[in-house]
């Protein structure tokens, strides 16, 4: 992974979404923007978008 952007519906729950990140990524830090959006789809509470190098 070589970048991602977080698009969460509130950003209080960013302190949340950001350990569930980070055990995700086990140490791994691709460079990373976090946004607060309007809505997402479907009323989603985080959606993740990912630039991957293979």
């Amino acid at each position: 992974m070589v970048k991602t952007t977080v698009f969460l519906s509130d950003m209080k729950d960013f302190a949340r979404m950001n350990g569930i990140y980070e055990a995700e990524f086990e140490g791994h830090k691709p460079a990373r923007s976090t946004v607060q959006a309007a809505r997402l789809p479907l009323d989603a509470l985080v959606e993740i978008e990912c630039i991957a190098e293979l």
